[in-house]
């Protein structure tokens, strides 16, 4: 097995080569069990979701009227030009971890840690912003059911009167920690199923809705400006980038090197065609000022007459928003495991079960984190903050497949990102500019996480993690230093 190249300080780097050999202990290795088909529905999953479900019907109602669609356009080219370096990485590097890897690879330590320390937070935000998104619908269900539900128990405090916690998010938070813990196998295949019925009924959707679609409803198509539809996208963008949670879960597929990067394609495509032909069905049934910002299908499908249908897509809502948890849920355990067994953070997070060989101790904490957030905190606040966490990820990702085909054009690569340098800097420059759209508030609780994460490293991490520990004993030998082999100025093997 190849040895860890020491580097120098927060700028050494991991060496490819070492990153695609098997890393840790028994107890630190996960299994491979996902083919193709189950990489591509957990990114499906990760997809569709709250962005059909939820927050189309929100962007639609306050921010860009029927130019949700447009909203939806520019979150998926700024998506898909991210896409495409994730699936190069995918392809190069295939290890858990995903954009904290590829980060740590390319661009040095204290990047990758900032990065897996920046999605930590972010995706676990997601799991509980999905599950509260799961709300309005249950409400809509429970309605038209005729049953009365304590007010107590339909929201976090100051959501609504007498609300003290959202208790059906809360609870479905730690039954998806649950799910995970069953195995991977046995969690994709529950993930398989579900993600086909959710597509059957977003399908169900489109075909019955497009019955109903007045195109007198598309005027004025955009009644807040050009700008709202920019707003509506920065807000919409954490509806299309489950690939990225979904390839954090490289480790545990069968032929990582060939089927991720395809995955990443083909469950952003079949996503993308969805949400397209959704939105219009959305604002064509129904005037924009009229569409529910919680449940907009589900009563846009009742307004003409289908309350039949209206349950069927609470139903279908709710089982697809449970997909979404699943996906990110994946991601975060993934990315935190990946952390610890770097040593990054304290390897007791890095163990697995001895039999189904998934990070049980890493999963209940997330599942316990996630639902006192979705249990306790408003929406709007919880989705702001996921969406500048993963739009920088983005802009790392994208400027490290840039930096490593220059540093490296020999690296065996499965899937190339075409139109380089163009095509990640598309994607640099829309996940910066989209940034700008997101509240002040937004930016300093970020800053003020990344500042927590700078002290851990610090006080920690630096001194903990693996390449801190083989630069400590390496021996020296002719023409090296104390700290061991030669390296570059970044920090990496000169050779890398």
């Amino acid at each position: 097995m190849a040895r860890l190249r020491p580097g120098h300080g927060v700028l050494r780097r991991k060496p490819i080569a070492t990153i695609e050999e098997a890393e840790g202990a028994a107890s630190e290795q996960l299994s491979r069990s996902l083919g193709l088909w189950h990489l591509t529905a957990i990114g499906v999953g990760g997809i569709i979701g709250a962005g059909i479900f939820t927050l189309a019907g929100t962007v639609a109602n306050g921010t860009a009227g029927p130019a949700v669609l447009i909203s939806f356009l520019i979150a998926g080219v700024a998506s898909a030009a991210a896409a495409f370096s994730y699936a190069e990485f995918a392809g190069l590097i295939p290890k858990a971890g995903s954009a904290y890897t590829y980060g740590y690879a390319v661009l040095g330590e204290l990047v990758g840690w900032l990065i897996g320390w920046d999605l930590l937070l972010e995706y676990t935000a997601i799991v509980a912003v999905v599950a509260i998104g799961i709300s309005g619908y249950f409400s809509f269900l429970v309605g038209e059911m005729g049953a009365d539900l304590p007010n107590w128990m339909l929201g976090a405090p100051g959501t609504g009167d007498g609300h003290k916690v959202d208790l059906f998010a809360l609870v479905l938070c730690l039954f998806v920690a649950y799910l995970l813990n069953l195995g991977i196998k046995s969690a994709a295949r529950f993930e398989m199923v579900v993600v086909a019925l959710k597509v059957l009924v977003v399908l169900l959707v489109i075909v019955v809705g497009f019955f109903h679609v007045d195109t007198g409803n598309y005027s004025p198509f955009f009644p807040y400006g050009v700008g709202g539809a920019f707003t509506g996208a920065a807000t919409v963008f954490f509806a299309v980038f489950g690939y990225d949670a979904m390839s954090t879960a490289a480790e545990e597929s069968k032929d990582s090197q060939r089927h991720m990067p395809k995955a990443i394609l083909y469950s952003l495509a079949i996503s993308m065609v969805l949400y397209v032909l959704a939105c219009l069905v959305l604002t064509g049934m129904q005037n924009y000022t009229e569409v529910d910002a919680e449940s907009g299908f589900s009563t846009a499908f009742k307004s003409v007459g289908l309350g039949g249908i209206a349950d069927v897509i609470a139903v279908g809502a709710i089982i697809g928003i449970l997909t979404v948890m699943f996906t990110f849920m994946l991601g975060v355990t993934r990315v935190w495991f990946s952390m610890s067994r770097d040593g990054l953070l304290p390897k007791w997070f890095a163990k697995t079960h001895p039999t189904r060989r998934v990070p049980t101790r890493v999963t209940w904490i997330v599942g316990v984190a996630s639902a006192g957030i979705a249990g306790f905190v408003e929406i709007g606040e919880a989705a702001e903050l996921t969406n500048i966490g993963i739009l920088l990820a983005f802009v790392v990702v994208c400027v490290a497949v840039i930096v490593l085909r220059y540093r490296r054009p020999d690296l065996p690569r499965t899937f190339r990102c075409p139109g380089m340098p163009i095509v990640p800097l598309i994607g640099v420059g829309a996940s910066i500019w989209l940034t700008t759209y997101l509240q002040w508030h937004t930016w300093v609780r970020f800053a003020a996480w990344f500042g927590l994460g700078l002290v851990v490293y610090f006080a920690y991490s630096y001194r903990h993690s693996e390449l801190a520990r083989s630069a400590a004993v390496a021996p020296a030998g002719p023409g090296q230093g104390p700290a061991g082999p030669a390296t570059g100025p970044s920090g990496g093997d000169v050779r890398d």
